[in-house]
């Protein structure tokens, strides 16, 4: 019965280094995990909807074009007018400029087309409008 019994020295400046470069790695990592980790969630509500610019949609009235335009920013619908408006045209419809601005408001503020009300006094001009800047917005979503 002869055992061989085997010793074994570890120095102490061996084993702090060990440990502390195993600390050092560990808190790497999460350090890691943690940076990439929490840009998704910062990322998250403010998702980029839009291509900023100003996009143009196309609305005939009466033989005449009015350029309708959308503004918007990467996450937001900033403004929306009618950017050719002449005096003719505001002669033959007076109601027109008010209810773009009407409109523009409704959706600046809610950031939707949804549950637009259309003012009564102009339903068809209103639903007009309401589709050129529908396609409008159309060209300024990111796909």
């Amino acid at each position: 019965m002869s055992s061989q019994t085997k010793i074994i020295v570890l120095h102490m400046k061996e084993i702090i280094y060990t440990v502390v470069f195993a600390v050092l790695g560990l808190l790497v990592i999460f350090l890691l995990f943690f940076m990439f980790s929490s840009g998704k969630e910062k990322n998250a509500g403010t998702q980029k909807k839009y291509t900023p610019g100003i996009y143009t949609s196309t609305v005939t009235l009466n033989n005449t074009n009015l350029e309708v335009e959308v503004a918007v920013d990467e996450t937001a619908i900033n403004s929306i007018r009618i950017s050719n408006l002449d005096e003719a045209v505001t002669t033959m419809y007076p109601l027109i400029q008010p209810t773009v601005e009407t409109l523009a408001e409704q959706i600046c503020s809610s950031q939707s087309l949804d549950n637009v009300k259309l003012p009564e006094d102009n339903p068809y001009t209103s639903q007009i409008l309401l589709n050129a800047i529908d396609e409008a917005l159309k060209k300024a979503v990111v796909s």
